[in-house]
Parts: structure tokens; C-alpha cells; sequence
């Protein structure tokens, strides 16, 4: 049996992670946002967590979660502890998700992939113009 490529959410924290990424920054992204609110409480009730309001807390404010969707927490809202289901993140999206650098890589080296197709049609297809060009260097060594 095949392996899956996925990886599989490990902990609380990740599918936290996961959850807010796909239901309010990816959402806000696509709305071209440039700020997006969290509620604990809404993550909490969604993932039918039963008493991990720390952990949903830890897991909205960490640096991992900010850095790899290119967040910047701009207030967070609540009781002083900070550990209720009524605190509010509030996020600002000052940089590009790491996977969308990399799907924005992929996207421009396609593009130059294809850039030289109707260059290399003019000449019979890619193999013509290899064969014409050594050809000239051949012909213009025997010309020494």
C-alpha cells in the first residue's frame, strides 16, 4: 500500500493551525484583506475541543502559525489572562504564505518553459535548431 505525501496533523496545535488557516486567512487572502480576526471561542466550538482553550490560545498566538502564513498579530482581545473564549486575534497579512512563494515559483518557471516554443517552431521544432547551430559551429571551425 501507498504511503500518502500528506502529512498528517500530529497535534492539537496543528489542526488549530489548519482550521484557522483554512477557514479565515486563506478566506481573507482570496478576498484580498489585509486584516482577519480569530475568535477562540469560534476554533474551539469548531474543532469540538473540549477544555483546550489554552492550547487554542498558544496555537493563534504562536510564531509558527504567523510565520507561515505571513501574519503580523496586531491586537488580541479578552480577559488579562488571555485564555478565554472570548479573545479576539486580530491579524494583519503583511507577507505571502511559504507555499504560495513556491507555488508563484512554479507558476513563472512554466511560463519560461513555454517561452521559446514558437522561436524553436520557426526552425523545424527544438531538434532543427540544435542541428542547424552546431552545424554554424562546425562550419565556422572547418572556415579557421
Amino acid at each position: 500500500m501507498r504511503k500518502s505525501t500528506v502529512p498528517e496533523v500530529s497535534t492539537g496545535s496543528d489542526a488549530v493551525r489548519r482550521h484557522a488557516y483554512e477557514k479565515y486567512i486563506s478566506a481573507a487572502r482570496r478576498r484580498r484583506e489585509k486584516t482577519v480576526a480569530i475568535n477562540v471561542g469560534e476554533v474551539h466550538r469548531a474543532l469540538a475541543l473540549n477544555n483546550r482553550v489554552p492550547l487554542v490560545c498558544a496555537a493563534l498566538g504562536s510564531k509558527k502559525f504567523l510565520t507561515e502564513h505571513g501574519l503580523r498579530i496586531v491586537s488580541k482581545t479578552g480577559p488579562p489572562s488571555g485564555q478565554s473564549t472570548t479573545v479576539t486575534f486580530t491579524y494583519e497579512i503583511v507577507g505571502k504564505r511559504q507555499d504560495d512563494v513556491e507555488l508563484s515559483r512554479q507558476e513563472a518557471w512554466n511560463r519560461l518553459r513555454g517561452s521559446m516554443k514558437d522561436i524553436f517552431a520557426e526552425y523545424g521544432g527544438g531538434e532543427a535548431y540544435l542541428r542547424a547551430e552546431r552545424a554554424s559551429f562546425r562550419d565556422a571551425d572547418d572556415e579557421k
